[in-house]
């Protein structure tokens, strides 16, 4: 320790040890008497040393309060940053949440607006279908009215297009099969023969021809053949209209096609 240190030391310990310790307040009032002449004197030095001291007391009890005020002031500068740093970050979140409240309220009201365009595109389409349910039973009404009538004309004129071109007789049979022979149980089987100087052939007109429509014309001819105990020379199946796979079954079971009653050369 330097002697300035110890000064610092002294100035600062001594009024305390002046005042709790008699022995060291007796040992410095000697030694202040041997280093000085009178006691007035004595007394004088010692009062301005203790005056310096509590000068030096006062002053830096004066300093650890500007020191204390300080401190105080920064944590309250401090504490007030914090504060508003606080009700900043408060502001913030509750702006967030605004946000965040506001962008639900849009998606909600997306949401709803979605489910009434669904539910009314469901409505739509449940009508469109409901028509066009409508329309299909309508169309295979008419498809149904249209296709037996149109049927029917066109057995007629094909068979007046072979009575004048070819000089044949065609007649369309309709008989009771009781034994089910053609489908499988008793039904009115309705046939077309053609007759011509005594030859048998019969004949399917029809405006379309399916593969299991061969077989059925193969069935009512051999009922026919049956019925009447005479063999038909040929079969013949005349239509605008011959699915390929119903070709295939008439080869097969050696039945002539014709798309055209003019393709018929010769009966």
């Amino acid at each position: 320790m330097n002697a300035e240190s110890l000064k610092e030391a002294i100035r600062k310990e001594l009024p305390a040890l002046l005042r709790e310790d008699p022995e060291i307040r007796a040992f410095i009032m000697d030694l202040v008497r041997r280093e000085s002449s009178p006691r007035v004197e004595i007394e004088d030095r010692f009062d301005r040393l203790l005056a310096e001291l509590k000068r030096d007391r006062e002053a830096q009890t004066r300093k650890w309060e500007e020191q204390r005020a300080e401190r105080e002031r920064d944590r309250d500068d401090q504490n007030r940053k914090w504060e508003e740093e606080r009700a900043e970050r408060e502001r913030e979140r509750e702006e967030q949440n605004r946000k965040w409240d506001e962008q639900n309220r849009k998606w909600d009201e997306q949401n709803r607006r979605w489910d009434e365009s669904r539910r009314e595109f469901d409505r739509v389409h449940e009508e469109i279908m409901a028509q066009a349910r409508k329309f299909d039973r309508s169309i295979g009404a008419l498809g149904a009215r249209w296709g037996m009538q149109s049927e029917a004309a066109f057995r007629n004129a094909l068979a007046g297009i072979l009575e004048q071109s070819f000089g044949v007789q065609v007649l369309h049979v309709n008989e009771y099969d009781d034994v089910g022979t053609v489908f499988g149980r008793p039904e009115q089987v309705e046939i077309d023969v053609i007759i011509k100087n005594g030859l048998l052939l019969i004949c399917e007109l029809k405006s379309s021809m399916s593969k299991s429509d061969i077989y059925t014309f193969e069935r009512k001819a051999r009922f026919y053949e049956q019925r009447h105990e005479r063999k038909a020379e040929r079969l013949i199946v005349i239509s605008p209209m011959i699915d390929p796979t119903a070709q295939k079954v008439a080869d097969r079971l050696g039945i002539e096609t014709y798309s055209d009653s003019v393709d018929v050369q010769a009966i």
